[in-house]
């Protein structure tokens, strides 16, 4: 049965793991507590960048000799094999722990099996200590891992009743500085920042991350299927770098030295998972989804939506555009009801986050 120390511990290494969010694609975000064999904390780490040490390595190298007979406490379970890093099983074993506890089950065929390894060595395993916080600290890796694309977040700010723009069309700025300012995080927590051309036309967005020293910028990414992004574009500059997405056949003769993908298209336009599948295949494993009322609506039709992250601002406009459009729900049964983690009051905004229920 845990303890109090062993709660204590994990929870730290969960907070640790935080540190990662943004800069460890395709990698997890992973935290590490050694204690020694007395239960004092000797190290701490976390996984801070793809291709180096992993949070285990780091802590490791923090306790040093003092780790011998104590516990290390990881949020993933420690992995099995060799890629740009040895395996971190082997570093538990040869730094002789006497007992490993983690949270997640490791689901990466190509990782899984350190607990087992662990086992053999002598060494006592525990495993799902606080696994729904860790999980949650993870979820970007573990959805991409589970399904096979990226984790989405959707985010949008929005008055009282419902409005992202007034009905002349002006929106700047319904949200508080406040709240910008956390919007800022949350690129930051990301791998990839999405928005479609009707953005790009309506407020020519820069979408890097300002005032987070430190920050590693994520890809901008601008779907826009027939190439229609002038190449002023704020987005285009050097602050962090940039794909745009067009459809086969666009003419992009004008976006010399721009990074282009070129996807399949029909009837309806580029398809969300093709987009998905394109940013998967560059190693992202977290999109922010910036775009406006109709690209959130066909993400929302294609169940590509993880998260939700609305700003809602005490202000009234009684007319205007919705946040959520061409979504396909049609009737109250079909409505998409959403599962509430959290609410923050961010200045005088309301920001709420909710996820989707697994298998809506």
């Amino acid at each position: 049965m845990a303890t109090a120390a062993d709660m204590d511990a994990m929870r730290r290494a969960i907070a640790l793991a935080a540190r990662g969010l943004g800069s460890t694609s395709p990698n997890p975000v992973v935290g590490c507590v050694v204690t020694d064999a007395a239960g004092r904390v000797v190290g701490e780490g976390f996984h801070q960048r793809a291709g180096g040490p992993h949070a285990e390595v780091h802590a490791l190298h923090a306790a040093g000799d003092r780790a011998r007979g104590g516990t290390a406490y990881v949020t993933l379970e420690p992995c099995n094999h060799t890629g740009r890093t040895g395996p971190c099983a082997q570093a538990l074993i040869e730094a002789g722990v006497a007992r490993v506890v983690y949270a997640v089950a490791d689901p990466d065929p190509q990782a899984t099996g350190g607990a087992h390894t662990l086992r053999a060595a002598g060494i006592e395993v525990g495993q799902g200590l606080l696994q729904d916080e860790a999980e949650a600290g993870n979820i970007a890796w573990l959805t991409s891992v589970r399904l096979g694309r990226p984790h989405v977040t959707w985010k949008y700010a929005a008055t009282l009743d419902g409005r992202t723009a007034a009905a002349d069309g002006t929106s700047r700025w319904i949200s508080s500085p406040d709240s910008r300012a956390d919007v800022h995080r949350l690129r930051a927590e990301s791998d990839a920042v999405l928005v479609g051309s009707g953005t790009l036309r309506a407020d020519d967005p820069h979408l890097a991350v300002r005032g987070i020293e430190g920050a590693t910028q994520p890809l901008r990414v601008v779907l826009d299927s027939r190439a229609t992004i002038p190449p002023t574009a704020r987005v285009l500059d050097a602050a962090a770098p940039t794909l745009v997405v067009v459809r086969e056949g666009a003419d992009t003769g004008h976006l010399s030295g721009v990074d282009v993908a070129r996807l399949p298209h029909d009837d309806n336009g580029i398809g969300v998972h093709a987009v998905l599948g394109e940013l998967y295949g560059r190693g992202v494993r977290s999109v922010l989804l910036e775009g406006g009322a109709t690209l959130a609506g066909a993400f929302v039709a294609a169940g590509a939506v993880d998260r939700v992250v609305g700003y809602l601002s005490p202000v009234l406009l009684g007319a205007g555009p919705a946040a959520l459009a061409g979504a396909g729900i049609t009737t109250i049964t079909e409505a998409l009801r959403l599962d509430v983690t959290e609410t923050v009051r961010i200045g005088p905004d309301l920001r709420i986050t909710a996820t989707v229920p697994k298998g809506a």
